[in-house]
């Protein structure tokens, strides 16, 4: 994650949120994997625009649209995402009456690895950070520029040219019959042309992340047809990727869920050999997706409720709560402690319907008038976000703001600032320090109808644009309050921001204060203005199918919860800190 000028590779800097670092720790039979680096100008429906329309036609304006929409099941029907498999059991689960298909997982499949990988000689994992240190059975050869200062720190990991184990990066590639390019994406977006001309002919190219198909799309290219190409892409980040494989060595089935998908299979293999890169990385269930699904959701599920919708949320209902009088410690419990820890933990095992049901008659009517309020105005900006995707332009500004980061045009460098600073999150730090061992604070109706408003926002803009359920749940539902808001809960927003990917950095920090503005200045007003309860929306919450589907989802769950200790040692190592 850590951004390196041209090519200038540290062996501390990540290359992708959702690198899948954790495949080095098992040991196929006879597989040798090679580990190179390479880092670059980085770190690491029609029915919404028809009721738009009519809105705006009868003097509506912005959010206002919302008081004359109602959310509804999607229309656009889902394409089945069927899939073969040789090596493994395909399993048919039902979500909301669609067919999806899935391969569980867990350390009793790893003995099935070498069928998956049968005719890979060589892995080249080209991204690596301290937490693919040498501790696995399998060759691990690094692959540097000359000349790089890194050297030093891969030696002193136990890698030499001596044994074979440190080398050239493009000689890593060249020799590999799987690469995994796990390097970040502004780095893939530099650099992908030369690491096509090292492939060689009929070997696969393995990507953590569909960022890369994007950004082709959006100068009208496509791969090398002479390759393979496939994606395994876990709904985590770095970090929980690798602390639930850790806790998997106790548990059986205990890690991250992750998407596959295959764009290019040039010889059959290709789909055999993700799920069996999916298996290895301790993934509960692997669900099928494309590639450009697969990157639209992810994109823009992290400037969602993953990383920066969340914090636009309590960035203004602290604002508010404390404005309105109430000590900054109880603000801060019932903004941040409030959803990273009862609601998240609610939502994770029951559901959404289980957090309104919780509440008291009087906070279930608090609930649904903060429900009401907040639901359009963050469809709004969702919806503009999810656009934005699509079309490359948001990819575009993160290949752009990599460029930034470094001294160009006359112009000084400029990285990415600090997000944990301001008064709220020195609040945080006080009310962690005096928090009980595992308290989940409390549940404060009025954030809890936000916060669910938000969710249902996004699982529906997902559906309209024909996303799976499977995808849908996972990109808006479990990977929030299983993955990201755990970190957030243990030591505040930059703990959970700053352990993802640059592009995921960035999309937080751009999209966040576009939240907190609209909620600020819409849906708190309208509540101010005493706005009444929008009923049709609440009565479509309440039997929305996602909540089957959720139900259905959550019977996957892995049986143990990610635990993120104070002196967490799988973290960027900036954040390596006390428990505050």
């Amino acid at each position: 994650m850590a951004a390196a000028t041209s090519f200038s590779p540290s062996l501390s800097a990540a290359a992708s949120s959702k690198s899948l670092k954790a495949l080095a720790n098992p040991s196929p039979a006879g597989l040798s994997l090679s580990l190179g680096f390479l880092s670059s100008s980085s770190g690491s429906s029609r029915a919404l625009r028809a009721a738009a329309a009519a809105a705006a036609g009868n003097g509506a304006g912005g959010s206002a649209l919302g008081a004359r929409m109602v959310s509804v099941p999607a229309v656009k029907p889902l394409a089945p995402l069927d899939f073969e498999t040789s090596v493994f059991k395909k399993e048919k689960v039902t979500l909301a009456g669609h067919d999806e298909y899935i391969v569980r997982g867990g350390r009793d499949l790893f003995p099935l690895l070498p069928d998956a990988f049968k005719g890979i000689k060589q892995i080249g994992v080209i991204g690596w950070d301290s937490l693919a240190e040498a501790k696995s059975n399998i060759v691990v050869k690094i692959g540097l520029r000359k000349g790089s200062r890194s050297f030093a720190e891969a030696r002193a990991a136990g890698f030499s040219e001596e044994n074979g184990t440190l080398g050239d990066i493009w000689e890593t590639i060249s020799g590999s019959d799987l690469v995994l390019l796990l390097i970040s994406d502004a780095a893939q977006a530099d650099n992908y042309e030369k690491v096509f001309s090292h492939m060689k002919p009929n070997s696969i190219l393995g990507l953590s992340h569909g960022f890369l198909l994007g950004h082709l799309q959006s100068m009208g290219l496509d791969f090398p047809k002479n390759i393979s190409v496939i994606a395994v892409c876990p709904k985590g980040m770095g970090p929980s990727v690798r602390r639930l494989y850790v806790q998997g060595k106790e548990i059986n089935g205990a890690g991250i869920n992750s998407s596959f998908g295959v764009h290019q299979d040039v010889d059959g293999r290709a789909t055999d050999i993700a799920l069996g890169w999916s298996v290895a990385l301790g993934s509960p269930f692997t669900f099928a997706t494309t590639l450009e699904q697969e990157y639209k959701s992810d994109i823009f599920g992290e400037r969602g409720i993953l990383l920066g919708a969340v914090h636009g949320v309590v960035e203004s209902l602290f604002r508010r709560y404390t404005e309105n009088g109430m000590s900054e410690d109880l603000a801060y419990n019932n903004t941040v402690e409030c959803i990273t820890g009862i609601i998240s933990k609610t939502i994770s095992t029951k559901g959404m319907l289980a957090v309104y049901n919780s509440l008291s008659d009087e906070g279930k009517k608090e609930f649904e008038k903060a429900y009401s309020a907040s639901y359009y105005p963050c469809m709004d900006i969702l919806y503009e976000c999810y656009e934005d995707v699509a079309s490359g332009s948001e990819i575009r500004s993160v290949v752009l703001a990599g460029r930034r980061f470094y001294e160009k045009d006359g112009l000084p460098a400029f990285p990415m600032g600090k997000i944990d600073q301001t008064r709220m999150w020195k609040v945080g730090e006080r009310v962690r320090a005096a928090r009980p061992a595992g308290d989940l604070g409390p549940l404060y109706p009025f954030t809890a109808g936000v916060f669910v408003a938000l969710m249902m926002a996004q699982i529906e803009i997902l559906r309209k644009k024909g996303h799976s359920y499977s995808e849908i749940i996972n990109e808006s539902v479990i990977e929030s309050v299983d993955s990201l808001n755990p970190f957030m809960h243990a030591r505040g927003v930059s703990f959970m921001v700053d352990n993802c990917s640059t592009t995921a950095r960035l999309g937080s920090r751009k999209w966040a204060p576009r939240f907190d503005y609209i909620l600020t200045q819409q849906a708190l007003v309208a509540v101010d203005n005493g706005a009444p309860v929008n009923h049709d929306l609440i009565s479509n919450f309440f039997s929305d199918p996602v909540h089957g589907a959720i139900g259905v989802c959550a019977q996957l769950r892995p049986t143990v919860d990610i635990s993120v200790p104070a002196n967490a040692d799988f973290v960027r190592p900036e954040l390596r800190q006390s428990a505050n």
